[in-house]
């Protein structure tokens, strides 16, 4: 076969055109393996409704400051939403218990808390050191209010169970010393209690 150098220039062209047209046959074989790995990745993605799967997601503001965030921890998904100084302010999340839902105050104390106790819901307000002063839930099919002191001991409880309103109050220790009951269409009656819990006077 003769060199490049020996070719005429007629020849050299006629190689030329030669090779522009197996380029061109490559190229357009490369096309279409291309188009058709599009196609099945279209494809694909529209079998899977476009989902995208990841183990936590982070939403920062225009400052790159983290405001939201979800996330799977230990095995549970948790929303979390942060106030414009980075300060988580709110939680939703699954626990063991069920869904719940829990609300900071500015120097990150919980303030307020809604969720479920033995599947049954239960709000639950806090004072500025986060300790639980009132809680509003349903026990026994029915609603129960409570009133807590700063040391955690239960004061006063309002509730209705099998068609008995009653209130009690509490001393410093948890102890019941007065109970208002109405039961049915009964006249109600009030009870008094020492600090041992023995009744001391009944009306009527």
């Amino acid at each position: 076969m003769a060199s490049i150098s020996q070719m005429t220039t007629e020849e050299r062209l006629e190689k030329l055109e030669m090779e522009l047209a197996r380029a061109k046959r490559r190229n357009r074989l490369l096309l279409a393996v291309m188009v058709l790995a599009a196609l099945a990745f279209v494809t694909g993605m529209a079998n899977q409704k476009d989902v995208i799967k990841a183990r936590a997601f982070y939403a920062v503001d225009e400052n790159g400051k983290l405001r939201a965030g979800l996330s799977i921890f230990e095995d549970e998904p948790y929303l979390d939403l942060y106030d414009r100084d980075g300060k988580l302010r709110a939680a939703l999340g699954i626990a063991e218990n069920g869904p719940g839902l829990r609300l900071r105050d500015r120097n990150g104390k919980p303030r307020a808390s809604l969720g479920f106790v033995k599947d049954e819901p239960c709000l639950t307000l806090c004072d500025e050191n986060g300790k639980p002063r009132a809680s509003l839930g349903i026990i026994e099919n029915g609603p129960l209010l409570t009133f807590f002191d700063e040391n955690g001991k239960t004061r006063a409880g309002l509730g209705i169970f099998q068609n008995k309103s009653r209130l009690d109050l509490s001393d410093e220790n948890g102890k019941i010393r007065a109970a208002l009951c109405i039961f049915d269409n009964r006249m109600p009656f009030l009870n008094l209690f020492d600090e041992n819990g023995n009744l001391r006077w009944s009306a009527p």
